[in-house]
């Protein structure tokens, strides 16, 4: 198909690629778009670098002796085979494990941050797939949310509505007056969407509102996390102690009859219990504000007087993603939501909360909720799924029991995992423990424009196309465009799209025609646009009209959207979906779980006390954000990339205190170590780090110095070598990476080459 304009939406912004002599010459940002991302120019060199898997390979060890030779997987060489062996013998181990050990032996690994094509989408693909051929053990949750997506529910409403229906920045831009910040605010994270990007909101939105005035205070270890707001106040907490603060707000709403009981009378439930752990009445500790000052080590008078100014403003509280990325990261979701209710602000204009402005690009949009185009999975047979940051886990411990939201179930054993999209080297924790897990399946096969860690670490590696390389529909919720992604180029090597190669394996599995519904990839476009077409609340074009315009506008129709409006005027006919129909400041089905490390109501608990850190005693605490020049891992060998690092690793901040003790100066490289593993990286001194922390983007690719040693140094810069693989609590299961300690050492002698962006040995071509 063509348009006559010519569009491609990433997850990062909409651009026009420039192409000539076939080859992409630039990605030119969208002419509407006020604050275009430039990782945009990562792709240009990226698409066709090295890095790319041209042809089908399988490892050598795995072609020659199968599963018995996994524990080469990540050291051995790969073969190139010609697409039907690939297929064939991938086929035959799909076969084989279901037929063998049952189709909950299959983990249908994807993440879904593949592309932002809504048909090309690499999880909606696979998961089509494997539940075509009998199903497969799924993952639910996510690395950046699984800690919230589990409490949230119970105690005010799901993640996904909360995130459709975030008050409007239009509507703050005339009615907020204090905006908190609980872990910052960083427009960085904000490039992104999950099916596109296409009217970056967030930078432009906080200058306007710093501009009208809006007072911004930063509660974060880190002031580069409201970097975008240079007036904006610092309140530097130590490394998850954002509990104990608000605990210490709320004790002083107490305190100075600053909370709003009406607001808590008609709007909550679980208060009274609450209020007598705050005050101390339940265990003879009261939370208050000196309390608060030894945990979070800022001054007692600091938190007090926020407090007031709080209640005294229409404040906005936001509460990052990141603060629940830690061991007991339910309770700063949980402590902010009841923060909120306190001030009884929850439903006006300009006041209340968030939970992740700036996280993605749609937040605060206004927008309607327009679902983009989605490709249906079907049903999966299979009821087995695991909370996805215990990967690992199950692979290490097929067997074993664990609780999960009020469950107590079982680890399923996988025999094969086959991974579409995403790099599990990348988000997953413990990486030196995630190695030796990922040896542990009979097969591995992943399917994967780059030769990622992952890809590496694989069996049968199977080449996929890249967003500009095939026709798609690119659109998120709540974003400005419905995008016609025409495809620019023609596929690097041998590299299929995702649908062919599955369509492949499941002709030869004896599903085609249920996989593909007898449709061309041509028809499913076109059904998908026209489904989404139907179900839009606002009116859209048709398909003919939207591929000539190339977009598709969704109207700005809700520009003074609050969050929770309905519910604050009447609960009981707007009532949440929570048991009750309140906010659940004391939630009796918590509390019925029995969970020591997660009881009824929000709590302090300390760090220190979790058995997942039973060990740890690093002087420093390592904190790993959202990169500002890729989207986790995507792209990290392009050039926006390459060019952030120092002497080619990753960037790491360091108080310059922290550094003169060390003997570290600007732009040395370090190593950083503690129990788990050690990584390489460069030194970047600046006062706007609290001492005692340093932070690192993730998403440099796992680069180990020598793949035949278990526990190999990282050559890159993967902060993930260090971060603990451990569950938030029993509650949620969720990723604790926030939880690091360790210490970090200038480096001295010759520095281990960085391989991470070289494809992996070959030994030739394997011919059938």
């Amino acid at each position: 198909m063509s348009s006559g304009d010519s569009f491609t939406a990433t997850h990062w912004g909409v651009y026009r690629p420039r192409v000539a002599d076939g080859r992409l010459t630039a990605l030119d940002p969208a002419p509407w778009d006020g604050a275009p991302s430039a990782i945009g120019r990562s792709v240009v060199d990226g698409i066709d670098a090295p890095a790319r898997i041209r042809r089908p390979a399988v490892r050598e060890g795995f072609l020659r002796h199968g599963p018995a030779s996994r524990d080469g997987r990540g050291r051995e060489p790969f073969v190139e085979v010609s697409w039907d062996e690939a297929l064939d013998l991938a086929a035959r181990e799909l076969d084989r494990v279901r037929r063998d050990h049952g189709n909950a032996a299959i983990f249908g690994g994807s993440y879904g941050w593949a592309s932002a094509g809504r048909f090309h989408h690499a999880q909606s693909q696979l998961h089509r797939f494997l539940n075509c051929i009998g199903g497969y053990t799924a993952h639910s949750d996510t690395y950046s949310l699984g800690a919230g997506r589990v409490l949230m529910p119970r105690i005010l409403a799901s993640m996904d509505d909360l995130m459709l229906s975030h008050t409007a920045w239009t509507s703050l831009e005339k009615h907020c007056e204090l905006f908190v910040a609980f872990g910052g605010l960083p427009a960085r994270n904000a490039q992104v969407g999950s099916g596109g990007a296409s009217d970056h909101l967030v930078k432009p939105a906080l200058g306007r509102l710093a501009a009208g005035g809006v007072r911004f205070v930063n509660v974060s270890p880190v002031r580069h996390d409201l970097d975008d707001v240079p007036g904006a106040e610092w309140i530097a907490i130590r490394p998850g102690t954002d509990t104990a603060f608000m605990l210490g707000l709320a004790h002083t709403l107490v305190r100075d009859g600053l909370a709003d009981g009406d607001f808590l009378a008609r709007c909550t439930v679980g208060y009274e219990e609450f209020r007598r752990y705050l005050t101390g009445e339940a265990d003879g500790v009261a939370k208050d504000a000196g309390w608060a000052a030894a945990i979070a080590g800022v001054p007692a008078e600091t938190i007090a007087t926020l407090a007031r100014r709080m209640a005294g403003s229409r404040t906005m509280m936001n509460l990052a993603w990141s603060l629940q990325r830690a061991v007991h990261g339910e309770q700063p979701f949980w402590m902010g939501v009841t923060l909120a209710a306190m001030l009884g602000q929850i439903g006006t204009p300009g006041g209340g909360l968030g939970v992740g402005y700036s996280v993605m690009n749609t937040m605060g949009s206004g927008r309607r909720r327009v679902t983009g185009p989605r490709l249906p999975q079907g049903r999966n047979p299979v009821d087995t799924a695991i909370p996805v940051a215990r990967i690992a886990d199950m692979l290490l411990n097929p067997g074993a029991s664990y609780r999960y939201n009020g469950q107590t179930r079982r680890y399923p054993d996988i025999r094969l995992v086959h991974w579409a999209g995403g790099n599990a080297f990348h988000h997953h924790q413990d990486i030196n423990r995630l190695v030796r897990a990922w040896r542990r399946p009979e097969t591995v096969i992943v399917q994967d424009p780059f030769w990622t860690a992952q890809a590496k670490f694989a069996d049968i590696v199977l080449p996929a196309t890249t967003a500009l390389e095939r026709d798609d529909i690119g659109g998120a919720t709540g974003d400005r465009f419905l995008v016609w992604m025409a495809r620019a180029l023609d596929p690097v090597g041998e590299a299929r799209d995702d649908h062919a190669i599955l369509a492949g394996l499941a002709g030869r599995l004896g599903v085609e025609a249920e996989f593909t519904g007898g449709l061309t990839t041509e028809e499913w476009l076109e059904r998908l646009y026209e489904e989404c077409r139907f179900n839009a609340p606002v009116p859209l074009p048709d398909f003919r009209s939207f591929l000539a315009a190339g977009l598709a506008e969704i109207p700005l129709v809700e520009p003074e959207k609050v969050l929770l409006q309905a519910f604050r005027a009447d609960p009981d006919g707007s009532p949440l979906p929570t048991p009750s129909g309140r906010i659940e400041i004391g939630s009796a089905t918590i509390a019925g779980f029995g969970l020591p490390d997660c009881p009824g109501h929000p709590v302090w608990r300390d760090p220190a006390g979790h058995p997942g850190l039973a060990g740890d005693d690093g002087p420093l605490h390592l904190l790993s954000c959202q990169p500002a020049t890729r989207l986790h891992s995507q792209y990290d060998h392009g050039a926006v990339s390459r060019e952030s690092k120092i002497a080619g690793r990753e960037p790491i901040r360091i108080h310059p205190g922290d550094a003169a003790a060390r003997g570290i100066c600007n732009g040395d490289v370090v190593r950083v170590f503690n129990r788990r593993g050690a990584f390489l990286a460069g030194a970047v001194l600046t006062e706007g780090i609290r001492p005692g922390v340093l932070q690192i983007a993730t998403g440099a690719w796992y680069d180990p110095v020598d793949p035949d040693t278990d526990g190999s140094l990282d050559a890159h810069g993967n902060p993930n070598m260090v971060t603990p693989d451990t569950g938030t609590s029993d509650l949620a299961q969720g990723c604790s990476a926030q939880s690091a300690l360790v210490e970090v050492e200038r480096v001295t002698g010759p520095l281990p080459e960085i391989r991470a962006f070289q494809p992996p040995r070959f030994v030739g071509r394997h011919e059938t």
